[in-house]
Order: C-alpha cells, then structure tokens, then sequence
C-alpha cells in the first residue's frame, strides 16, 4: 500500500481517478457528499470521462438525488454514459474507487481525506473483478429526474431564451434545490421564472411534465401555494374556445425588485 493521495481533499481524488482511468471505474459505498462531489466534478471536468459505475447505498443515493442540482446533473452524466447508478445490498467497510489499474481506498480523518492506494497487479484484478460481478447482480437506481441540459434547451424553446436564462441563473444562486427549507425545488423555481416572464401557466406545466419535473397537478397546486402566500399573482387570458387561461405575474414587490441573484434569497425568506 502507498499513500501518494494523502491529505488530498475528495475532488481531488476524484478528478485524479477521472484523468487517468482508461476503462470503466467502480465506485464502491460512496457517502452522500462523495457522490455530491462526483457529479460536481464529473461535470466540470473537460476530458474524455471514463464510465463510472457507481454501487451506493439506496437511502443515500434517494437523500442525494432529492437536491435537483446534483440529479439534474447526474442525469446529464447518465445520458452521455460518463454515470451509471445501481444499489448495494451489503456494502463493504470502506468507500472504495476500483479502477482497471489501481484501488483506492477513500479514509476520512476530521477534515481530512486519504487515498489509500495499491497498485499490485493480483489484487487490483481480483478486486475489479469482484466488483464488475457485483454490479451485474445489483439492481439499477432509477433516477427520474431529467438532465439539466435538456431542461434549459426545452424552456428557452418552448417559453423563452429569457426564461431559461432566468432558470439557470437562480440554480446558480442556490446551493441545493431542495424545497425543505434549505432550497427552494425545481417546481417552484419554475413557477417563479414563469412569472417573472409573464408566461402562461398551461405553457410552464405543461412543459414541466413533458420534460419530467413535475405533473401539471402539482404545478396547479404549487401555484395555488405561490398565489396564497401573494409571491405571485395570475390574471385571466381569454381563449377562442374553453375557459381562460391564466398568465402569471411576480405579485410581492420585495420579488419585482431583486435581480436573479437575489430571487431565490428573496423567495425563500418570504417561504420561510
């Protein structure tokens, strides 16, 4: 064993495994912030990714991809085949990263991070392979949000390039897309950006449930919550035939005034 990644934090120890694997990888019992880092890294990372295999914990794996920034993101990583997620059933002590060429155990210590690493050639072969066993058996995660980048080229398309800048900018803002207190959810997000846009509340749902976020019914009912709360307001657009449409509009002041930067600040405090 050597220790060469010692005293690295984890995205380092990551974007070292991403640069110089050549096959597939197996990421093995990561924790929550591990995977969080992941996506984070695999995203930024500008070079040929190697396919991950990643076999997690279920509960943790759902806790994650509760926050849509990191499963909006992992969803974008599983479409271009750089991510794929399955469940552990019995998970080893340590959270291991397996490559064709090396295992590295991940050792935390306080706030620091060690890559405990072993190159020899017998052991890293019978570890890849029992691993590569492993996931065949596993079973897959369904992660049943949608890739981000298919959700701003749908929103410019179908509402406006404005609003897709809207949306982007107020991801940008927040750091988790939560909605229980420590963010607001992709849902509300979109609502506010609807409204800022003066858009039509049958376009915003509608293009939410085709593009995965959410049912036209909790679009309705979020709105409802929205309106209550007097963070925006609708009025009635007539249509040749059937009942009025209702656009929506910011209805608080305190919103009109704020930047994107700020709308997500702003929101949350009237939330909360």
């Amino acid at each position: 064993m050597t220790s060469n990644l010692l005293n690295h934090q984890i995205d380092d120890i990551l974007d070292s495994v991403l640069e110089d694997a050549t096959g597939d990888v197996y990421m093995v019992n990561p924790s929550g912030d591990a995977i969080e880092e992941f996506v984070s890294v695999a995203t930024a990372f500008d070079g040929d990714r190697p396919s991950v295999h990643m076999l997690a914990d279920e509960r943790t794996l759902k806790d994650v991809m509760d926050d849509f920034i990191v499963a909006s993101n992992a969803a974008d990583l599983i479409s271009e085949d750089a991510l794929a997620l399955r469940t552990l059933e019995e998970a080893p002590e340590n959270s291991l990263l397996v490559t064709e060429d090396r295992v590295i155990a991940i050792v935390h210590a306080g706030d620091r991070v060690g890559g405990l690493v072993t190159d020899d050639e017998s052991f890293v072969d019978d570890t890849y392979d029992t691993y590569a066993a492993r996931w065949e058996a596993a079973s897959q995660f369904n992660l049943r949000t949608p890739p981000i980048t298919a959700v701003r080229e749908t929103l410019s398309e179908e509402i406006s390039a404005d609003a897709e800048e809207d949306f982007t900018s107020i991801l940008n803002s927040l750091e988790t897309a939560r909605g229980d207190g420590d963010g607001l959810d992709e849902v509300t997000i979109s609502l506010l950006v609807a409204a800022k846009n003066e858009a039509l509340l049958y376009d915003i749902s509608k293009w939410g449930e085709d593009v995965g976020i959410a049912s036209k019914a909790t679009f309705s009912r979020t709105k409802t919550k929205l309106e209550d709360m007097g963070l925006i307001d609708t009025e009635k657009v007539p249509i040749d035939v059937g009942r009025p449409r209702l656009r929506l509009k910011i209805g608080d002041d305190r919103l009109q005034e704020a930047d994107n930067g700020q709308l997500a600040t702003v929101a949350q405090s009237i939330l909360n």
